[in-house]
C-alpha cells in the first residue's frame, strides 16, 4: 500500500492489491475521519494503524462514497466510528453488498472476519455539512459510477474526494451513462486545489478542469460511436471493433485494466440505446 500526503492533515492510501484503489484519512484535533476502505482487509487495518499508532488519534467517522465492496468492506475496522452515506449506500448495502460479501467469505480466506456495515448517517438531496474539529467536510451526491455515489469536499482545504465519480476512466456500467455526464458537469468550475480519484493519482490543481473536460469528452465520442455501430448492417461486429483510444482514452491505463473496462462500457450503453429506441417505437 502506498501512502501519500495531500495537504497538512489529509493522507491518501492506495491499494498495491486491487486496481489502485484509494481512502483517505482527514486529521482534525478532534479525530479523524476515514473516506472510505480499501478492499483487503490487511490494507485497511494499515490505515487504521497508522491513525492509531502514528497520528496518535481515533477514527470518528467512516464515509462511504458508495456501496462497492472495494470502498466499503473495511468499514467493520472502524467499530467505534459513525459511518456517513447517501441513503441509497444503505438501501443497497443491504441488500447486494451482503449478498457480494457472502459470495467473498465462500471463496476468499482472508474475508472469513469481515463484517457489513450499515451507516448510521444518511442524507438524500442537498449538501450534507460534517463538521468535526477544525475541519468542514461536505457531501453532495454524484449519481452515475452508481446510483449512490457521493463527493466530499474538504473545505478548507479545497480538496476533493471524488471517489468514482473521477477515476482514470469513467465506468458507469452499474450506474447510468446520462447521470455520470450530469455529475462531471456540476464538478466543473469548482476551484479545488487537488482531487483524489476513487482509484489512482492524485489530480492537481492545474489538471483538474483538463481531466473532467477528457471525461466528459470520452463519454461523449462512446455514444457516437456506440450510435453509429447500432445503426450499422453489423452493430455486434461494429460495437466489438470500438476500441478506448478512440473515444480519447489509453489502454494502459490502470494497469491496463481501462480497456475491459471500456469494453462493459460499450456493451452497457448499447443495451440501454437499444432499449431507449425500442421505447419511442
Amino acid at each position: 500500500m502506498q501512502r501519500e500526503r495531500v495537504a497538512e492533515d489529509i493522507y491518501l492510501f492506495t491499494s498495491d492489491l486491487y486496481a489502485q484503489v484509494t481512502a483517505g484519512v482527514v486529521v482534525t484535533p478532534d479525530g479523524a475521519i476515514v473516506i472510505d476502505t480499501l478492499v483487503y482487509p490487511e490494507e485497511t487495518q494499515l490505515i487504521k494503524r497508522f491513525v492509531e499508532n502514528r497520528l496518535n488519534t481515533v477514527v470518528r467517522y467512516v464515509i462511504n462514497t458508495h456501496f462497492h465492496a472495494d470502498h466499503t468492506t473495511g468499514t467493520c475496522f472502524f467499530p467505534g466510528a459513525k459511518v456517513v452515506a447517501h441513503r441509497l449506500c444503505r438501501t443497497l448495502l443491504d441488500q447486494r453488498g451482503r449478498e457480494s460479501l457472502e459470495q467473498s467469505k465462500a471463496t476468499a480466506d482472508e474475508m472469513q472476519n469481515v463484517q457489513l456495515v450499515l451507516p448510521d448517517v444518511v442524507f438524500d438531496k442537498g449538501v450534507l455539512n460534517l463538521h468535526i474539529g477544525n475541519k468542514t467536510l461536505q457531501l453532495w451526491h454524484t449519481p452515475g459510477h452508481s446510483p449512490d455515489s457521493i463527493v466530499c469536499l474538504i473545505k478548507e482545504d479545497r480538496v476533493l474526494f471524488a471517489a468514482d465519480t473521477l477515476m482514470p476512466l469513467p465506468y458507469f456500467v452499474d450506474g447510468s451513462y446520462d447521470d455520470f455526464l450530469t455529475s462531471l458537469n456540476d464538478l466543473r468550475g469548482r476551484n479545488f486545489e487537488n482531487v483524489i480519484q476513487g482509484h489512482g493519482e492524485v489530480i492537481l490543481r492545474g489538471e483538474i478542469e483538463d481531466k473532467i473536460e477528457s471525461d466528459i469528452d470520452y463519454l461523449y465520442k462512446l455514444r457516437t460511436a456506440v450510435d453509429k455501430a447500432l445503426a450499422s448492417s453489423a452493430p455486434d461486429k461494429a460495437l466489438a471493433s470500438i476500441d478506448i483510444e478512440r473515444c480519447g482514452k489509453s489502454r494502459i491505463l490502470l494497469n491496463g485494466t481501462a480497456q475491459q473496462l471500456h469494453r462493459k462500457n460499450v456493451l452497457t450503453l448499447a443495451s440501454q440505446r437499444r432499449e431507449l429506441a425500442s421505447q419511442q417505437l
